[in-house]
C-alpha cells in the first residue's frame, strides 16, 4: 500500500460527501479513472469522471475487474452494486483533485514542480535521473500533467519519499491554481514557453502568467529571462530566483554551445568564473532542455564539478511504448528504458490492446526506488500480471528473481541480462505479444534487438495516442447516441491493419469497415472481435464472408441474390448501399421495389444498417447538394423503414460531414481519413493531430562540381556544384517519381533539402548544400512540419494518395504514451 492508507469512511469524511458504505473499514491506497487500468482492485476507489466520456457507464467494466470503492455524481448508480461502497460527491473530479491535495498536505517532503509548454515530460525524467543518487523521488508517470494526471501523480507520495518531482500542464485560464494547490511545489522550473497549447489563451502573456500561478508559494524560481519576456522582474515568482541565459547576463550564462561527435560541449560563466559541461546529445532542444537542469542543479547548490560528471551521464528518454514486428511472428512492445509500476500498468494495458497472439509475454527487470518491501513489490507485480492475462513471464535480476513462488503463470527468471541472452536460443518465442520493460541499467535494449526484427531504415511512425485523440474529436461532436464506424480499409489508410483496428476497439466504436474480404479475414485473425462491414464483398468471398462472421454491403438485386442463396443461417446482417449522388454502388429509388421484394421473401438476411456516401461534404460549394442528398437519403431509408418490422441503423455521413454538417449525423458516422489528420472540411485541420511520420536515412554524401550531372537521364543539374546527400526511398516505397527535380524536398536537421534528378527505385537524392549532413543522419519525408497535405499539394493530388502509397515494404513502428 502506499504507506499512508485511507479507510473508504474517512475518504467520504475527507470529501464532506455522502457515503453509503457495505464495509466502513475498506482500504484504499490506489485511486483508479479508467476502468480498464486497474492495478490492485481490493484497494482501489474508482472515480466516475466525466471527462472525454461519462465515467458512470463504465462503473459496470471497474466492477467486473474488481472494484468494489466508487465516487459517483449521479445518484441513479447509487444501488447499482449491492456489495459496493458509494461515495455521492457533486463534481467528482473536484473530489479527485481535493482528495489528492489533502494527501499532499499530510507529506513534508521537498517537492519540485515544473510547467512550461515543451520539454517539461524530458526535464522531469532527466532531473530524476540527476537527483535519484540523493533522493527517494516521487515522480509523475509519463506524462501526467493534466487536471486528472497531477492529482494521481501526487497520490502516489508516501512517508518513505523524499522529493517529489510533478509536473503541471494547461490548456486554458483558471486551470493552474488548483494544480498549484495539489503540487504545492517549492521548487519551480520553466520550461520553453513555446506556442503549443496556445488556443485557450489571450495571448503569450496570458498564458505565460498563467503558467506562473503554479509557483505562486515558491522558495526558488529557476527560468530563463527568454521565457519571460514582458515581464518585469518583479513579476516573477520566488523568494530566490536562477536564472539561465543564451543571450543575455543571467546567472548561468551560456557563452558558446560547440558540437563534438554527437554530443554538444557547453561553457558559461557561473558565479564570475568559467565553467563547463558535456551534454550527451545533439539535438537543439535535448540540448535546451540539459541546460535547464545543469541550471537546477546549480541553483540546488551542487558544484559545476559534480553538475558536469552527473550530465554527462544523461540517457535518452524515451516516454513512448513501441510496438514493432518480431522474430517467429511475434509483436515487440518496447519499453525498455524504465520500470516501475505506474508505467507497467500503462504498458500492460497497451499489451492487452493486443489482440493479433493468443499468447502475452512479458519480459521485467527488477523495480528498484518504490519504498516498498520485496515481498508487497512482487506481490503486487504478481497480481497486476495475473490480472492483466499474461501467461508467460520472463523475470531478470536478482530480486524478481528471489520473487519467483509469488508468479502463477508460466515463469523463467534469470540474474542479469547477460545470463537471459545466453540463453536465448533455448527460450523458443513464436506467434505471441512480448513486452519488455526493464529499468535502464539492465539495458534491454539488448534484448530487444535480439527479439525484433530488423527495421529498414525506412520507417513510418504511427502515434496512436495522436489517432486516439483525433477519434475523440470527433466523438466529441457527436450528439448523444451516435455511433461510429471507422473506416479501415487500404490497411488502415497505410498505417496498419489489426494495430490500429486494436486501438480503435479498445476505444469502442461500434463498426469497422473495410474494402474487400480479405482485409477483414486479416483482420479477424488478428484477434478483432467487433462488427465488421465489408464493402466489396465478391461472390467468391461469400464463404469467407460467413466464416469469419464479416457483414456485407449489399449495393444490388443481384449480389443480394447470390448472397441469399449463399447463407444457410437466418438473419444473416448485411447493409444496403443507397446511391444519392456519388453514381458509384448502390441502390437508388426505382431499385427499391424490387429490393423490397426480396427481402419481404427471405428470413436469410437482416439489414443491420442503410447507408449512402456524401460526395463534397468537404466544401461550402457543394453544401446544397449535400442537404439534397441527405434529404433523398432519408425519404429511401423510410420507404425501406415502413417494409421493415425492426430497426436498423442509418447512416450518411462522412468525416468532413461530421465536422460541417451536424443535420446528417443520424444513428451513426463514418469517420475515415479523419482519424489520421486529415478532413477537407477543416481549415489547416485544425484541433487534429499528426499520426505518421515517414523518415528514411542518408546512405551516402557526395560532393558535386558544377555543371556535373545527378542521377537516371542526367536530369539533375547543379550549376554551381554543392553537396548531395542520397537517402534509402524511392518510388517502390511509395515516394512518387513526381516528386523528382526539385519538387519535392526533405527535412535534415529541420532544414528543407529539395530533390535533385529523378526519384530512383529504391532511393533519391538530395540537395544538401550548407547543411552539415553525415552519413546515417535522419530525413523526414513528412510530419508535422512538412505536412502531408503540402506533399500532396506539391504534385497535385490529395492527402489519401500519399498515406495509401507508402510501401508495406516500409515498416511501420507504432507509439503509444
Amino acid at each position: 500500500m502506499n504507506g499512508f492508507p485511507y479507510t473508504i469512511s474517512h475518504i467520504a469524511e475527507i470529501l464532506d460527501a455522502k457515503s453509503f458504505n457495505q464495509k466502513q473499514d475498506a482500504l484504499i491506497s490506489k485511486l483508479v479513472t479508467d476502468s480498464r487500468i486497474v492495478i490492485d482492485p481490493e484497494h482501489s476507489l474508482f472515480f466516475a469522471l466525466n471527462a472525454k466520456r461519462d465515467g458512470h457507464t463504465y462503473l459496470k467494466d471497474a466492477y467486473l475487474n474488481g472494484v468494489r470503492n466508487f465516487v459517483i455524481s449521479d445518484d441513479r448508480y447509487l444501488n447499482a452494486f449491492s456489495d459496493a461502497n458509494i461515495i455521492l460527491v457533486a463534481d467528482v473530479l473536484m473530489a479527485l483533485q481535493n482528495l489528492s491535495k489533502y494527501h499532499r498536505q499530510q507529506h513534508n517532503l521537498k517537492v519540485l514542480g515544473i510547467t512550461g509548454s515543451n520539454g517539461k515530460t524530458i526535464v522531469k525524467e532527466w532531473l530524476y535521473q540527476l537527483l535519484a543518487a540523493d533522493f527517494n523521488i516521487v515522480r509523475s508517470p509519463k506524462s501526467f500533467n493534466s487536471q486528472i494526471g497531477v492529482p494521481l501523480s501526487v497520490w502516489e507520495i508516501s512517508d518513505s519519499h523524499t522529493l517529489g518531482i510533478f509536473e503541471a500542464g494547461i490548456s486554458k485560464v483558471e486551470e493552474m491554481e488548483l494544480l498549484a494547490d495539489i503540487i504545492r511545489p517549492g521548487i519551480g522550473v520553466l520550461t520553453n514557453l513555446g506556442e503549443a497549447h496556445a488556443e485557450g489563451f489571450a495571448s503569450q502573456k496570458e498564458k505565460l502568467l498563467e503558467k506562473l500561478k503554479l509557483f505562486k508559494e515558491a522558495e526558488l524560481f529557476i527560468y530563463s529571462p527568454e521565457y519571460t519576456l514582458g515581464l518585469n522582474p518583479g513579476d516573477l515568482p520566488g523568494k530566490s530566483k536562477f536564472s539561465w541565459s543564451l543571450k543575455e547576463k543571467a546567472d548561468l550564462q551560456i557563452l558558446f554551445i560547440e558540437p563534438i561527435d554527437g554530443k554538444n560541449y557547453i561553457r558559461a560563466s557561473y558565479k564570475g568564473t568559467e565553467i563547463e559541461c558535456l551534454i550527451p546529445f545533439s539535438d537543439k532542444a535535448a540540448v535546451e532542455n540539459g541546460i535547464i537542469c545543469w541550471a537546477t542543479l546549480l541553483a540546488l547548490g551542487y558544484t559545476p564539478e559534480e553538475a558536469d560528471v552527473r550530465l554527462e551521464k544523461l540517457t535518452r528518454v524515451s516516454m513512448r511504448l513501441e510496438l514493432k514486428n518480431g522474430i517467429n511472428q511475434c509483436s515487440v512492445i518496447d519499453d525498455s528504458y524504465s520500470a516501475d509500476i505506474s508505467s507497467l500498468a500503462i504498458a500492460l494495458d497497451f499489451l492487452n490492446l493486443q489482440n493479433q497472439y493468443p499468447k502475452r509475454t512479458v519480459i521485467l527487470s527488477d523495480i528498484s526506488e518504490t519504498g516498498k518491501s520485496e515481498e508487497v513489490l512482487y506481490a503486487e507485480i504478481a497480481a497486476l500480471l495475473k490480472q492483466k492475462n499474461v501467461d508467460r513471464l520472463i523475470g531478470i535480476g536478482p530480486h524478481i528473481s528471489s520473487s519467483a513462488e509469488l508468479f502463477e503463470m508460466e515463469n523463467t527468471f534469470f540474474e542479469s541480462t547477460e545470463a537471459f541472452i545466453e540463453q536465448f536460443p533455448a527460450l523458443h518465442f513464436n506467434s505471441e505479444t512480448i513486452l519488455i520493460k526493464g529499468a535502464r541499467r539492465f539495458e534491454f535494449e539488448r534484448i530487444s534487438k535480439l527479439i525484433a526484427q530488423k527495421v529498414h531504415d525506412t520507417v513510418m511512425e504511427i502515434d496512436l495516442n495522436a489517432l486516439a485523440g483525433n477519434l475523440q474529436f470527433y466523438r466529441a461532436k457527436l450528439k448523444p447516441g451516435v455511433k461510429i464506424m471507422a473506416m479501415v480499409k487500404a490497411f488502415s489508410y497505410g498505417s496498419g491493419s489489426f494495430e490500429i483496428a486494436n486501438l480503435l476497439q479498445y476505444h469502442k466504436v461500434d463498426y469497422l469497415a473495410v474494402a474487400y474480404t480479405d482485409e477483414g479475414v486479416a483482420l479477424r485473425k488478428g484477434g478483432i472481435k467487433m462488427p465488421i462491414m465489408v464493402m466489396s464483398p465478391e461472390p467468391s468471398a461469400f464463404d469467407a464472408i460467413v466464416r469469419y462472421k464479416l457483414e456485407p454491403e449489399i449495393y444490388n438485386a443481384d449480389i443480394l441474390r447470390r448472397f441469399i442463396d449463399f447463407v444457410k443461417e437466418d438473419h444473416y446482417p448485411v447493409h444496403l448501399k443507397m446511391d444519392t449522388g456519388m453514381h458509384r454502388l448502390g441502390f437508388e429509388e426505382p431499385d427499391l421495389p424490387e429490393l423490397l421484394n426480396l427481402l419481404r421473401g427471405t428470413d436469410k438476411v437482416k439489414v443491420a444498417s442503410v447507408f449512402s456516401h456524401l460526395v463534397g461534404s468537404e466544401e461550402g460549394l457543394h453544401d446544397e447538394f449535400t442537404r439534397h442528398q441527405v434529404a433523398r437519403f432519408k425519404a429511401m431509408a423510410d420507404v425501406i423503414g415502413t417494409e421493415l418490422n425492426y430497426p436498423f441503423i442509418r447512416h450518411i455521413s462522412n468525416t468532413s460531414g461530421v465536422s460541417r454538417h451536424p443535420e446528417a449525423q443520424l444513428d451513426m458516422v463514418r469517420i475515415g481519413i479523419g482519424l489520421y489528420g486529415f478532413d477537407g472540411g477543416l481549415k489547416g485541420n485544425a484541433g487534429l493531430q499528426t499520426v505518421a511520420v515517414l523518415k528514411t536515412t542518408v546512405t551516402q554524401v557526395k560532393q558535386i562540381k558544377p555543371n556535373e550531372t545527378v542521377g537516371y537521364g542526367r536530369k539533375g543539374l547543379l550549376p554551381e556544384g554543392g553537396t548531395i546527400a542520397t537517402v534509402k526511398i524511392g518510388y517502390a516505397d511509395g515516394y512518387s517519381r513526381a516528386f523528382g527535380n526539385g519538387v519535392g524536398a526533405m527535412l535534415i536537421h529541420g532544414k528543407k533539402a529539395p530533390t535533385v534528378g529523378v526519384i530512383c527505385m529504391d532511393m533519391c537524392m538530395l540537395d544538401v548544400t550548407g547543411l552539415d549532413v553525415k552519413t546515417g543522419d535522419e530525413a523526414i519525408v513528412f510530419n508535422d512540419q512538412l505536412s502531408i497535405a503540402e506533399l500532396a499539394r506539391q504534385i497535385g493530388t490529395i492527402p489519401y494518395e500519399i498515406l495509401t502509397n507508402v510501401s508495406q515494404r516500409v515498416k511501420r513502428v507504432y507509439f503509444y504514451e
